[in-house]
């Protein structure tokens, strides 16, 4: 049909206006022959521009009209004109074909292939009728083989999406309805596989347990049907051969599978999943009822009992079915009471969080944050442990469930209203998403096209990709805020007692949810929430607000009950200060930092406690960056110098120094264990280079101020001698951990005309002074300082002249002294010594030339004579940080062999850092590049287990802690989820085992030049 220009620019601005996108391929499709009865029918326009996409319903509709035939003769002529009168005059069928057509371009290809599946729409004309298992058997019923059936089911599914996209039904009882459909479709192919193989189905029994969605009576348009086969002997000969009859029922249950399954010219039904079976897909495909139960109640796991709650059978031997039922459902719900419930729960989470692929948590409807995962496991969490004494609970389906969580007290009525909201839009998008093309999906489109049909087909027609991404993310995010609080709130409730007339949990329903959650106490628990919560103060509110976030939090860490515990004696401390709450509650970071560094273990709690007001660093604007030592001294020399005494100076300093260690700490437990707004930092080796700089620089910055302050006690400003202080060890290798002590030498050079003895005295003075105020017992952590490595040990002067120094190493000095001096490094006093003291070590420890093969020898002799004497006795060698195999004395040893080799030739080896001087040494050729990642990987993991046992128990250990939820702990530090510690130590042991092979091929193995 030709159109003229006026006309056609009419005709565009009508397509327009009707919710056409293209316009131009519009005309073309009205223009077709096989519509032009009822082109010209303005009803026609108006239904098509009210569906989802009026541009594929047209053209599906065109489609559909062709497939009855064009020329209006004959018989085909008689059916096109019978569907578009009826097209034209039923309204009902109209909205629900084109309805249809503009939602699913899968169901359009299929009306093509079967153009008298229309018929079906037709004959729904009530409202009311929501057809059942039943009703979808009749519709199935002719079906004799695998073709006809896929026919036959989507026929039906036709008749499903038709009264879905009208908004007959609402999306639960979509879900429902294609849950009762997919109970029909099992027993049809059950049908066909059994009369394909008569034989089979005489010899066993079948019975078919829907899982999953299915069982919960909420199935999607394009899902895996997960299912469990039971088999047993026919009832008639019990005694037949039990193995005989679970084989007949296997190849009947793989008949059943393929069915449904393969894909033909009609598509797959959809893929019948067995995997939830006992041992997955290791296990056979069908046991006995009896073999069922001898898994369960002896191997499965938690996840298998939650999978459980949705089981239900729906084809096969009625019978069997319903034996299964009875026989699983009680171990349902005794799962709560099972050991390890709490970190398998929550190791379920977080691999289903971890599995999403990269790129598309965002988009994942059903998995990413705030998506309806996180509301069927929140919800089945709740069932499992408080269904255990109230049967209300024991619903398969979400919504049914969540609804009987509002009624029974155990969610809030307001939260479970949101939820439901939420739930129900984002299944009724996945439908949608889904339903287009017919194809397993949970991701929200790209596209902006596909974005317009999914938004105009739930309602929202104004800017609809707009309205629909905002929609979406508003849902989500009520999600992912009642995620939490979901679980918390009604403890709450319970406690506070301040809404009248709403049902509360019972002391020990309340008492069950959080040993369920992990609190080890809960009667200590909910004391503490009565304490924070109670009552009708500004300050209780908002606890009442931020608690619920915060028991997640400590839920998630190893000490749930520490991190509570820490909390109250915190606000406690400060809940009549008024920043701290206004803190937590406005600044986003800073109440999870919190959390996290209050169930993390003992020593950052315990650095808070004894001075609370820290906390306003883990809210401030980099408040957890580290500061450099220049600031650092500055701070603690001032605070001496307006100090009346010695002690009052180092009281300040030793004060500055508690703040700081809380600041690193806490920033090391923050990067970590990671936060909603900043993820665990990955690079490990930078978190302890960090750390290690960090409590260097305070270290250094508290002795200068201890000297300082012991110097102006007695002589004012200035010593009669020139005084340095110069670290050794990890302290002058800027690689402290949280429990290492500062190891020390002291040198010091009279000024001229001072006498030797009297300026000997003098520093000797100040060293004893500096040892005593650093260690007088305060609130606050002693530093311990420790000169063991001076020339002579123990025997010899604490404190020398430079001569002394200079004398001792000419004449007496051994290899491992040498050895032990390439991480010596000025840390306090007086810089210019303090350099002259390194000119006159470097000779000795970069020997010219480097070691001869005497000196080689000896330094291996001694790690040897280390390894057998030093290691403490019952300790295993495979787990000791620093003396055991592959651990810090074997890479640092490993290193500092090469150094004393090399770094009279290359100076970049003059380092006292372990992992600097092991880079220099593999891009130097030195240490082939894999030897020397290995090296390193084993130092930084040995160090990390030592600051992360000196965080969980408070006090130094080079071992990992022997009680299990202190090793926990120390495992959620390093990056290992909830029951995972075994594969904490089996991943230590290998790489200080690849490590120690390293080792023993280039430290023992070395040739000497």
């Amino acid at each position: 049909m030709t159109t003229a220009p006026g006309r056609r620019s009419s005709t565009f601005t009508r397509l327009l206006r009707h919710g056409f996108t293209d316009p131009s391929a519009a005309e073309r499709f009205l223009d077709a022959p096989a519509i032009a009865a009822v082109r010209a029918d303005p009803l026609l326009l108006d239904a098509l521009g009210a569906t989802a996409d009026p541009d594929l319903a047209l053209r599906g509709l065109v489609r559909l009209a062709e497939a009855h035939g064009e020329t209006g003769e004959g018989a085909e002529g008689s059916a096109l004109r019978v569907f578009l009168d009826t097209l034209v005059t039923a309204k009902p069928l109209r909205d629900r074909l084109l309805g249809v057509l503009g939602a699913s371009e899968a169901l359009g290809d299929h009306l093509a292939r079967h153009p008298e599946d229309w018929r079906v729409l037709a004959t729904y004309e009530s409202a009311d009728l929501h057809p059942g298992v039943t009703e979808f058997e009749q519709g199935l019923a002719d079906a004799a083989d695998p073709i006809a059936l896929r026919v036959a089911y989507r026929r039906c599914l036709l008749a499903i999406a038709a009264r879905d996209v009208c908004g007959t039904t609402d999306v639960a009882e979509t879900a429902a309805e294609l849950a009762d459909l997919a109970t029909a479709t099992l027993r049809a192919a059950l049908a066909i596989a059994r009369a394909a193989a008569p034989e089979d189905a005489a010899a066993c029994r079948l019975a078919v347990i829907a899982m999953g969605k299915c069982g919960g009576h909420e199935l999607n348009y394009v899902s895996d049907v997960d299912v469990i086969f039971v088999g047993d002997v026919p009832e008639d000969t019990p005694d037949a051969d039990e193995t005989t009859a679970v084989r007949a029922a296997t190849r009947l249950a793989s008949h059943l599978m393929r069915i449904c399954s393969e894909t033909t010219v009609e598509g797959a039904i959809w893929p019948v999943d067995a995997n939830l079976r006992p041992e997955g897909r290791n296990g056979p495909l069908v046991r006995t009822l009896t073999s069922h139960l001898a898994y369960y109640e002896r191997w499965a796991k938690t996840w298998e009992f939650q999978a459980l709650l949705k089981a239900r059978p729906v084809a096969g031997d009625v019978a069997l079915g319903a034996a299964y039922q009875e026989a699983v459902t009680p171990l349902v719900w005794q799962a709560a009471e099972r050991d390890h419930f709490v970190p398998d729960v929550q190791e379920m989470r977080r691999r289903v969080v971890d599995n999403i692929p990269a790129g598309q948590a965002e988009r994942e409807i059903k998995l990413g944050p705030g998506g309806l995962r996180d509301v069927e496991f929140a919800v089945q969490l709740l069932q499992l442990v408080h269904g255990r004494s109230d049967a209300s609970l024991h619903s398969g389906t979400t919504l049914d469930a969540l609804r009987a969580l509002a009624a029974g007290g155990y969610v809030g009525r307001t939260d479970a209203a949101q939820l439901d909201e939420a739930y129900r839009f984002l299944r009724t998008v996945e439908h949608r998403i889904q339903l287009y093309r017919l194809r397993r999906t949970h991701l929200m489109p790209e596209d902006d096209a596909d974005l317009r049909r999914i938004a105009r087909s739930i309602g929202l027609r104004t800017d609809p990709v707009a309205a629909l991404v905002k929609e979406w993310k508003r849902h989500t995010s009520v999600v992912r805020r009642l995620h939490e609080k979901l679980f918390y709130r009604p403890l709450l409730d319970a406690v506070a007692q301040l809404a009248p007339g709403e049902t509360r949990l019972s002391a020990k329903a309340a008492g069950q949810r959080l040993e369920a959650l992990g609190y080890a106490d809960p009667v200590a628990a909910l004391r503490h929430l009565e304490a924070l919560s109670s009552g009708v103060s500004r300050k209780a509110a908002i606890q009442r607000t931020l608690l619920p976030v915060l028991l997640g939090w400590f839920a998630d860490s190893a000490d749930p009950d520490a991190g509570l515990l820490g909390f109250r004696k915190v606000s406690d401390a400060l809940g009549k200060t008024p920043w701290y709450l206004r803190l937590l509650r406005d600044e986003g970071a800073a109440a999870e930092n919190l959390a996290r560094v209050l169930s993390a273990g003992r020593l950052a709690p315990d650095l808070l406690l004894r001075a609370p007001e820290a906390v306003a660093l883990l809210g401030a604007p980099q408040g957890l960056d580290p500061r450099g030592r220049e600031g650092l001294e500055q701070e603690i020399v001032a605070a001496v110098g307006r100090a009346d005494t010695a002690e009052g100076g180092v009281a300040a300093a030793r004060g500055v120094r508690r703040r700081e260690l809380f600041r690193t700490a806490a920033a090391d437990i923050v990067g970590s264990y990671g936060t909603e707004e900043s993820p665990a930092e990955g690079d490990h080796g930078a978190l302890v280079d960090r750390v290690g700089r960090s409590l260097t620089d305070l270290n250094a910055a508290t002795l200068a101020g201890a000297l300082r302050a012991a110097v102006r006690e007695r002589w004012g400003d200035t010593l009669p001698t020139r005084f340095a202080v110069i670290g050794m060890g990890r302290f002058g290798g800027h690689e402290l951990a949280y429990g290492s002590d500062a190891d020390v030498l002291f040198v010091h050079e009279p000024w001229e005309g001072v006498d030797e003895h009297e300026a000997a005295v003098a520093a000797s003075t100040v060293v004893t002074e500096m040892r005593r105020l650093l260690q007088v017992p305060t609130a606050d952590p002693p530093l311990l300082i420790d000169p063991d490595l001076r020339p002579e040990g123990k025997s010899g002067p604490i404190v020398r002249t430079l001569a002394s120094y200079a004398a001792y190493y000419r004449r007496w000095s051994l290899v491992w002294e040498s050895q032990a001096l390439l991480r010596a490094a000025p840390m306090a006093g007086d810089p210019g010594l303090g350099g002259r003291f390194i000119e006159l070590i470097d000779p000795l420890r970069y020997p010219a030339g480097g070691l001869s093969e005497d000196d080689v020898r000896e330094i291996r002799r001694l790690k040897a004579r280390m390894e057998t004497e030093r290691l403490p006795r019952g300790t295993d060698p495979n787990l000791h940080t620093k003396l055991g195999r592959g651990g810090l004395t074997d890479v640092e040893w490993t290193v500092q062999l090469v150094q004393m080799q090399h770094a009279h030739a290359l100076p970049e080896l003059r380092t006292t850092s372990t992992r600097t001087a092991l880079a220099v040494a593999r891009d130097a050729g030195l240490i082939p590049p894999e030897a020397a990642a290995t090296l390193d990987e084993a130092w930084v993991l040995a160090t990390r287990v030592r600051n992360g046992t000196m965080l969980v128990r408070g006090r130094p250990s080079d071992t990992f802690p022997s009680e299990s939820r202190e090793l926990a702990a120390v495992g959620r530090y390093l990056g290992y989820g909830p029951g995972r510690v075994g594969e904490m130590l089996d991943d230590y042991r290998r790489a200080t085992r690849r490590a120690r092979t390293v080792m023993e091929e280039i430290f023992y193995g070395y040739d000497t030049p």
